[in-house]
C-alpha cells in the first residue's frame, strides 16, 4: 500500500484540517471557551465531535442534553465518549448502551455505570446480562467489574457464575465479590483457592486475608 502522500493527509490518514479543528476544539477546553467549542460538537468529523465533548467536560459545560445527544452519534469513538462523560450525569441513561453493536462501547458504558455505583434494579439487571452472555470477554469482565462495585444482592448471581469464565474474568469476578457476604461468597472464595490461574488464587487470598469470607479447615489446608 502506498503511503500517503505529504501535505494530502495528516496522522494516520486524518487529513491536516481535521487535525487543525480538533486542535482548536482542545485548544478551546484548555482556554475556558466554551463558545469556541460548541461549534465542533456538530463538525463532520468524529474525533472533533469526540475531542469537543471532552473540551466542554473539561469546562464542566457539558449538560445532560450534551452527553445524551452524543450517546445517539452514529461513531463508535463519540458513544464512547459521552459514555465516559456520563459518569457525571446519573440523569443520562445508559443502559440502552449496554445493547450497543459495538463492544467498546457496551465496554464503555459498564464501566461508567460501575463508577456510578449505586443503580436501579434494571441497571443491575441489564448489567448481568451483559456479565453472563455476551460475546465479547472485556464486555463481561467490565461488566462484572461493575457489578462488584455497585455492591447490589442482585447482581451476586451474575458474580458468582463469572468464577467459571476465562481467567480474567474469574479474577475480575473474585475482586467483585469484596462488598459481599454470606455462604455463597465463602465457598466462592475458598475454592477460587485452587484455581488453576495463580492470580485468580491470590485475589482469593487478598481478599480472605483482608476479612472478606470465613476460611474454611479445608480451605486452609489446601493453601499449605
Amino acid at each position: 500500500m502506498t503511503a500517503p502522500t505529504s501535505g494530502e493527509h495528516g496522522v494516520e490518514g486524518i487529513s491536516p484540517a481535521e487535525i487543525s479543528r480538533r486542535r482548536e476544539a482542545a485548544l478551546g477546553g484548555h482556554l475556558g471557551d466554551e463558545a469556541a467549542v460548541r461549534p465542533f460538537l456538530a463538525d463532520p468529523s468524529p474525533r472533533v465531535r469526540a475531542t469537543a465533548l471532552w473540551a466542554l467536560g473539561r469546562l464542566d459545560r457539558a449538560g445532560d442534553h450534551e452527553v445524551a445527544t452524543m450517546l445517539d452519534d452514529p461513531e463508535a469513538m463519540v458513544r464512547r465518549r459521552a459514555c465516559e462523560m456520563a459518569v457525571r450525569h446519573p440523569e443520562v441513561d445508559l443502559v440502552p448502551l449496554l445493547g450497543d453493536h459495538e463492544p467498546t462501547v457496551v465496554e464503555a458504558a459498564a464501566w461508567a455505570l460501575g463508577e456510578r455505583g449505586a443503580a436501579e434494579n434494571r441497571t443491575v439487571a441489564a448489567l448481568a446480562g451483559v456479565a453472563g452472555g455476551h460475546g465479547d470477554a472485556l464486555c463481561r469482565e467490565a461488566a462484572v467489574a461493575a457489578l462488584g462495585a455497585i455492591g447490589d444482592d442482585a447482581g451476586l448471581p451474575a458474580i458468582l457464575a463469572a468464577i467459571e469464565d476465562k481467567p480474567a474474568i474469574r479474577r475480575r469476578a473474585v475482586i467483585a465479590l469484596a462488598p459481599f457476604e454470606g455462604d455463597e461468597v465463602d465457598i466462592a472464595l475458598q475454592r477460587a483457592l485452587d484455581d488453576r490461574d495463580w492470580q485468580v488464587r491470590q485475589a482469593a487470598e487478598d481478599l480472605l486475608d483482608a476479612g472478606v469470607g470465613r476460611r474454611s479447615p479445608d480451605a486452609l489446608g489446601n493453601r499449605e
